[in-house]
């Protein structure tokens, strides 16, 4: 064998343990806060706060209950779940057409447009905060689950239309053509040729906008007071909390959004496919 070969070979070993290594990285890195997040909600007090950890918990479920049931719990859950189902159909409701008429109409302004609406990410939101509560305060959506979801679907809007927009670029318009000539109207076209192949990329908008609204805590600790969602909730009430409520917590405003993702995942996986075409 000659060196050269000998030197790929190397090469390529070297190559195999680095994604290998970094992809056992990235695995420990998302997994090990969720284990040590979840071991530590099924824990007793003593647990939490003593040391050395048990490496599997004890399974206690006193912590997760006393903050169930603590007063605001389930108000903040169900107004968490309403702003961020609001603000998803919000997004692709808007979002969706928005990123198709970018890929298939030519239009004066088209690429200021685009730009325009990455510059709505430009402007931090604790700038904006004192003039939308006057303004929210005026119009008579303060402290509401409407307003709440609106100034999400502003946050959560531009990776809607870039990412529809992507996906529709990806699809030749040659198929929406044939439609045409055998009868279809461009809504027909739209619903029976497009809609189906772009599912999976608007429910990866939908799961993005979901998981904007429901992490999001300035606006809506800003924003509401009686129909706080369970950041702003959490947030407020447990700043002094002792620890192992704070681990409930955590586990509370974290498991709803990974079991939304894990039901979706089919459609987030299928995305992929779509976006390398």
């Amino acid at each position: 064998m000659s060196t050269a070969s000998t030197s790929v070979i190397g090469q390529s070993r070297v190559a195999k343990w680095a994604v290998t290594a970094s992809v056992v990285f990235l695995c420990l890195w998302v997994l090990v806060p969720i284990y040590l997040l979840v071991a530590n909600t099924f824990s007793s007090p003593a647990e939490v706060n003593g040391f050395p950890k048990r490496f599997w918990p004890s399974f206690d479920t006193e912590s997760i209950e006393f903050f169930l049931n603590f007063h605001g719990v389930g108000s903040a859950l169900w107004n968490s779940l309403l702003v961020a189902s609001l603000t998803m159909i919000l997004s692709i409701s808007v979002g969706a057409p928005a990123g198709y008429a970018l890929s298939r109409f030519e239009f004066r302004g088209k690429g200021t447009f685009r730009v325009l609406v990455l510059m709505t990410r430009a402007f931090p939101l604790p700038l904006l905060a004192l003039p939308m509560a006057v303004m929210f305060i005026k119009v008579g959506l303060d402290d509401t689950v409407l307003g709440l979801a609106i100034v999400h679907t502003t946050l959560a809007l531009p990776f809607a239309v870039l990412i529809t927009y992507s996906l529709f670029s990806g699809i030749p318009v040659e198929l929406e053509e044939a439609a045409w000539t055998l009868g279809c109207s461009r809504f027909q076209a739209f619903i029976k040729v497009i809609f189906p192949l772009v599912l999976p990329g608007i429910a990866a908008s939908a799961i993005f906008a979901f998981v904007v609204s429901w992490n999001e805590v300035f606006a809506a600790a800003v924003l509401t007071i009686e129909h706080r969602t369970l950041p702003a909730f959490l947030l407020q009430s447990l700043d002094d909390a002792p620890l192992h409520l704070k681990f409930a917590g955590g586990a509370v405003l974290v498991i709803p959004a990974l079991v939304f993702i894990f039901m979706v995942r089919k459609y987030l996986f299928a995305m992929w496919g779509i976006a390398n075409r």
